[in-house]
């Protein structure tokens, strides 16, 4: 059991990683967010015919949680795009991880896990040091940017609980174009040929960084995720804003003091902390 919860952590620490990624992928792609959001669930739902035999829609309360998926990712992706192509990578990325800290407080809730006695104290603990690490002083740009990305916080937080109760009856490797394929349907119903984006370079960019940080970087995430709790998951998905925050640094100059290399090592201890508290250890 240990063996298999470790395999979890890791896995979902590769998909929160390579998620990070996105801020190396949305800038340079030029794509509005939007056909940016769409490129990425068409590159997702790729594989569909090749594991649509053997698929059961039985489990009414898994497809449900499939729909539900399909239209959080929507959400979640698409804003996350809005307020990484507008603003601040931090700041964009700070404010998309509030999701953690509300799953945290709903997972015993909606999904009947145990609580945490360290993810009361982790959560908290990992947005102090995200705040740390990426909070700057700034305008009404910076405030826009961080409402949208608070906006998606919401959408990323049903994200993780659906793919919970998902995953448990849809294996990843289904689960990742099943919901893609909603999600694709989604932008087009809003936003119609828009979403669609003209063929060229930026495109072709934006593929292969799909390809990456969207396909790879969700099968992994999907392929833990029914490993380990969601306040573990939770507290792990952290490594995606720390990520952006180094390609932030890197790419776009947005550098990291004293101050944000304390809150990366505040966020760390924090993820640590969860990944390795003990099932006996949680409250019941």
């Amino acid at each position: 059991m240990r063996g298999n919860r470790l395999l979890g952590v890791g896995l979902v620490s590769l998909g929160a990683i390579l998620w990070g990624g996105w801020a190396a992928v949305v800038r340079p792609s030029g794509l509005p967010p939007v056909q940016m959001t769409f490129v990425t669930m068409v590159v997702m739902a790729l594989p569909l015919p090749l594991v649509l035999r053997g698929i059961s829609l039985r489990d009414r309360r898994a497809v449900a949680a499939l729909v539900g998926l399909g239209f959080a990712d929507a959400g979640s992706t698409g804003l996350l795009f809005t307020a990484l192509a507008r603003g601040p990578v931090a700041v964009a990325e700070l404010t998309h991880y509030l999701a953690p800290v509300l799953v945290t407080m709903a997972g015993p809730l909606l999904l009947g896990e145990p609580r945490s006695r360290r993810a009361w104290l982790a959560a908290p603990a990992s947005f102090l040091g995200l705040g740390l690490l990426v909070w700057r002083p700034g305008g009404g740009d910076v405030l826009i940017t961080a409402a949208i990305g608070a906006t998606s916080a919401v959408f990323y937080a049903t994200y993780i609980l659906t793919a919970h109760v998902a995953v448990r009856t849809f294996p990843p490797r289904v689960l990742v174009p099943l919901h893609a394929i909603i999600s694709g349907a989604v932008l087009l119903l809003l936003f119609g040929g828009a979403a669609i984006p003209p063929a060229g370079p930026g495109t072709l960019y934006a593929v292969a960084g799909s390809a990456v940080c969207g396909g790879l970087g969700t099968w992994v995430f999907f392929k833990g995720v029914h490993l380990v709790p969601s306040s573990v998951t939770g507290a792990l998905a952290y490594l995606e804003p720390i990520t952006a925050a180094l390609i932030g640094w890197r790419l776009f100059g947005e550098g990291i003091d004293l101050r944000g290399l304390a809150g990366v090592a505040l966020v760390l201890a924090s993820g640590v902390a969860m990944a390795t508290e003990r099932d006996g250890a949680a409250a019941h």
